[in-house]
C-alpha cells in the first residue's frame, strides 16, 4: 500500500469538498476545508516527503472560467513538482499532451472516454495513440445504485452504464497504467470506507489501483490494507490534517509499505 496524496481545485483554490454536492449549477460544492495556500504549497511538500503519484483534480466544467483558473493553479503545482504528480479533470485527445508538457506524470481520464454511458474503445485508444498507455490514468469514480457500484463521469454527477465489475477491470487494464477510483457517496465525509468496493477492488487488482472516499480514521486505512489484499493505494483528503482533519500526515506516510 501507498499514500497517493491530492490536491483538488475548485473555483481557483485548493480545496476539500463533500464529493455527492458538487455541481455545475452556480459552481457550487459543499467544501470541507478552503486552503490559504495555492497548490505550488502542497507540492512543495510532497516532493519534500518524496511521495509519488498524486493526482490534481480540476474540479470546475472546462468551459468555465473556474476551469482556466484551476490551470493556472496546477501549473504551480506542475513546475513544483515535475514529473511527481498526476493530473485529471476536463482531460481530453486535444489537450492531454499540454498537460503532460506542464510536467504531469499521467493525466486522468473518465469523461472523455465515455460516451451515451458506455465506454468509446475508439476514443481510448486514440487517447492511448496520443499520450501513450504508460501515462494514462482511467478514473473509474464510482456510486452505489441498486447493490451495484457504477461509473460516474462529469464531475460524479452523470451515471453510466457500466458498473464496476471483474469484467470491467479487465477490459480496461489493458488501456491504462493505473485506476483511480473515488467512493463518491462517502467521499469527503470521512466517516468509513466502502468496504464492499475496497473487498472488490482488491480482488481484481493487476495493476495499481488508487482508492478514494471515506477515510477518517486510521483504523479505516488498515481496514483498506485488510480488505483491499494491501493491493490497493490509498487517498485522504479532509482527514487529513494538511486539510483540516485529525489525521498527522507524517503518521500516515509512516503506516504505508
Amino acid at each position: 500500500m501507498q499514500f497517493r496524496p491530492c490536491i483538488d481545485i475548485h473555483n481557483g483554490k485548493v480545496k476539500q469538498i463533500v464529493g455527492g454536492s458538487l455541481l455545475d449549477a452556480g459552481n457550487q460544492a459543499k467544501e470541507n476545508f478552503v486552503a490559504n495556500q495555492d497548490a505550488s504549497f502542497y507540492a512543495r511538500l510532497y516532493k519534500k516527503s518524496k511521495i509519488k503519484g498524486g493526482h490534481i483534480i480540476l474540479l470546475n466544467k472546462a468551459d468555465t472560467p473556474y476551469y482556466k483558473e484551476n490551470v493556472a493553479q496546477a501549473k504551480k503545482a506542475l513546475l513544483e513538482y515535475p514529473g511527481g504528480l498526476q493530473i485529471g479533470g476536463g482531460i481530453t485527445a486535444e489537450n492531454a499532451k499540454d498537460f503532460l508538457n506542464m510536467g504531469a506524470s499521467h493525466v486522468v481520464v473518465t469523461s472523455y472516454v465515455f460516451r451515451d454511458g458506455r465506454i468509446d474503445y475508439e476514443r481510448l485508444k486514440n487517447l492511448i495513440h496520443i499520450v501513450g498507455k504508460e501515462r494514462l490514468v482511467l478514473d473509474l469514480s464510482c456510486r452505489k445504485k441498486s447493490d451495484q457500484y457504477y461509473i460516474v463521469t462529469d464531475r460524479w454527477q452523470k451515471f453510466t452504464k457500466e458498473i464496476i465489475s471483474k469484467d470491467t477491470i479487465e477490459k480496461l487494464q489493458d488501456y491504462a497504467d493505473e485506476f483511480l477510483i473515488h467512493a463518491v457517496d462517502v467521499e469527503g465525509r470521512a466517516n468509513g470506507v466502502e468496504k464492499a468496493l475496497v473487498s472488490m477492488l482488491g480482488e481484481y487488482a493487476s495493476i495499481p489501483i488508487t482508492y478514494a472516499g471515506g477515510v477518517g480514521s486510521y483504523e479505516d486505512i488498515e481496514i483498506i490494507r485488510q480488505l483491499g489484499k494491501d493491493r490497493l493505494n490509498v487517498t485522504i483528503g479532509s482527514a487529513l490534517d494538511l486539510f483540516g482533519g485529525s489525521l498527522d500526515y507524517e503518521k500516515v506516510i509512516g503506516m504505508m509499505g
